[in-house]
């Protein structure tokens, strides 16, 4: 049996999930996590084993090792804390809109704005500045399954009204949203076939060809579940990036990209497996002076790493078929104020463009 009450944890009230019950007969012996991890609800080995580290489960009302072996009649209980229902709230936060109809709406997101709202970041995200521009100001509750696991309710259609494609969090640019449900599954069918088309450029570290293609297998990091890379294919989802030089310096480039598949990290990890990591970039390798060993250099990629609190990332180009007209509509958003500032850095001290 499982039953509810609020903890005040502090920075945010959590709700305390109650479970308990007996072993029953007949159960032959096995470690308490590898058990709990089969009778709890969406639970994982690794969460089940943090818990009882927490003290957070008792067996026959005392704390145990994730090694005891249960026995049938003991009498577990398990406090878990997990968030409380989640509500989108409108904001009023200001929008760059590039365009807007009766039935879509085509934003410049600033980096540093979540796409929509995630663990972590419930408030100051585009959906809820959109929410607001749409002309609602109730909080609007998503019913979801509050035993689901956060990534699956965070990921949930409720959660993204509108919405038809992401940007990480510190990339900026354009992103489309449909006004109505009526043209989403449209929108949404065009990214998924690539019928759309999305245009990024970046400053990578390093010197790349005129242009190129780049393919690998994307999946999880093996050594870090936080972060992607490229592994062999059965272990990933096929990615298809390409590329063109616009300009080159010293110690960087300026590259237009297309993105061919539409996998979570697809560029960065792409540049960053050829060793071209995108300048700033924290996750793969890009907030360093990479592979710059003169010192006039390495100064200057100093420089160029202080105009960026992020990655150097802007989806600039838009292309689709609009649902009602069925006319293809082609957008562009200007580049960010770090973008230029970094260009006339570059193009100042750097080595003059090639063409």
């Amino acid at each position: 049996m499982s039953k509810e009450q609020e903890n005040d944890t502090g920075a945010e009230e959590r709700i305390e999930h109650l479970y308990e019950f007996y072993v029953p007969p007949g159960q032959q012996p096995e470690r308490l996590d590898v058990y709990l991890t089969h009778v709890l609800p969406n639970a994982t080995r690794t969460k089940v084993q943090k818990a009882i580290e927490e003290h957070a489960i008792l067996v026959n009302g005392r704390p145990a090792k994730a090694s005891r072996k249960i026995q049938p009649g003991d009498y577990i209980l398990c406090r878990i804390y997990k968030p409380p229902p989640i509500e989108l709230v409108p904001e009023p936060i200001p929008l760059d809109i590039i365009y807007e109809d009766e039935d879509i709406l085509v934003v410049n997101k600033p980096p540093g704005m979540v796409t929509h709202p995630g663990i972590g970041h419930r408030r100051g995200t585009l959906v809820n500045a959109v929410l607001y521009h749409l002309g609602l100001r109730e909080a609007q509750p998503l019913e979801v399954n509050e035993d689901a696991p956060e990534e699956y309710i965070f990921a949930s259609p409720q959660i993204r009204p509108g919405i038809v494609h992401r940007l990480d969090k510190d990339t900026s640019g354009l992103l489309l949203i449909s006004k109505t449900s009526r043209f989403h599954p449209h929108l949404s069918r065009q990214f998924a076939t690539k019928t759309a088309q999305r245009f990024y450029q970046a400053l990578v570290w390093g010197s790349l060809p005129a242009e190129g293609t780049i393919e690998g297998a994307i999946g999880r990091n093996p050594r870090d579940r936080k972060k992607f890379a490229v592994v062999d294919p059965e272990q990933g989802k096929h990615a298809l990036t390409l590329y063109t030089t616009l300009e080159r310096f010293s110690i960087a480039s300026l590259v237009e990209l297309q993105l061919k598949t539409g996998r979570t990290h697809q560029i960065r990890v792409h540049l960053a497996s050829i060793g071209h990591p995108v300048v700033g970039d924290p996750t793969y390798g890009g907030d360093k002076p990479y592979g710059i060993r003169d010192a006039g250099d390495k100064h200057l990629a100093l420089q160029l790493l202080a105009l960026f609190n992020r990655q150097a990332l802007h989806a600039y180009r838009l292309r689709f078929i609009h649902p009602r007209t069925q006319e293809w509509m082609e957008f562009e958003a200007p580049l960010p104020e770090d973008f230029r500032r970094a260009l006339a850095l570059l193009r100042t001290y750097g080595t003059p463009a090639l063409s």
